[in-house]
């Protein structure tokens, strides 16, 4: 593989990055897991810290199996721009319709392991509020909530690269889905670096825009004060998600679509 492989995928991705179709699909899917992530955030408000800890990152998870079906359309329509293939969007929806509900069973292992880690945590808080004896144990035992928040952004981490290694695996390889993580090991055992800076390269965009658009509502949430109410700041969340939707739209269809061009270069290689 060299670097001017590399880049001709990379300015080939971004020049499919821009367009209309793609871009609502993917709008109305980031709308709907904006909606989820609002509502959680709302159900956190006033609660402990163990449950507002569940409505970080759950969301996370469960929109992470949504942008898996979703990327494998993605991946496919991407095929077609790429060959100048004339295509109709119902028509590749209505025969990957079976695929893409065949991806739900790579959604549940993330989210069955945060359920175990967020109840393993449970009880480590549980532990900790022991009359006499709790204050001391939770000083002993402090190191598990850490290794358990550790275990949770990693498992973030391993979502994220899922989206990115499986999604071109299942879009391509329709007849044979029970077979991603085999695929994903043999393209990928040959040359850890290639893989993982192939999978760098699609992250940095998208946690660039993605910094940025956090950033700007962070920032739009302190000097934009509206009230304490827990109604109106759900509102104001849900109608600053609606613009942080449209720009990280883009972010994601460069993402998938780099992830084609990607496996398509370690195929090769």
């Amino acid at each position: 593989m060299l670097l001017k492989d590399v880049e001709l995928c990379f300015n080939r991705a971004v020049h499919y990055t821009f367009s209309k179709k793609k871009f609502w699909i993917i709008f109305p899917v980031l709308i709907l897991c904006g909606i989820l992530i609002v509502f959680c955030r709302a159900l956190s408000v006033g609660s402990i810290s163990w449950m507002a800890l569940s409505t970080v990152f759950l969301p996370i998870f469960l929109c992470a199996g949504v942008l898996l079906a979703v990327g494998t359309l993605l991946c496919r329509i991407y095929y077609h721009e790429v060959k100048s293939l004339k295509f109709h969007i119902h028509e590749i929806f209505s025969k990957s319709l079976d695929l893409i509900i065949g991806t739900a069973y790579l959604s549940f292992p993330p989210i069955l392991i945060y359920l175990l880690l967020w109840a393993l945590e449970g009880i480590f808080l549980l532990l900790k509020e022991i009359p006499s004896v709790g204050p001391y144990m939770g000083v002993f035992l402090a190191v598990a909530p850490f290794l358990i928040t550790l275990s949770s952004i990693l498992l973030v981490i391993f979502s994220l690269a899922l989206l990115f290694y499986a999604t071109p695996v299942i879009a391509f390889h329709e007849k044979e889905k029970f077979f991603v993580f085999k695929r994903i090991r043999e393209i990928t055992r040959e040359n850890v670096f290639r893989s993982a800076l192939l999978f760098l390269l699609a992250v940095i965009p998208l946690s660039l825009v993605l910094l940025l658009l956090i950033l700007a509502a962070y920032l739009t949430n302190l000097h934009y004060v509206l009230g304490p109410g827990l109604l109106v700041v759900t509102v104001k969340w849900f109608f600053i998600m609606i613009p942080f939707c449209f720009f990280l739209s883009y972010a994601v269809i460069f993402f998938f679509n780099f992830a084609s061009e990607s496996y398509n270069l370690l195929r090769k290689n």
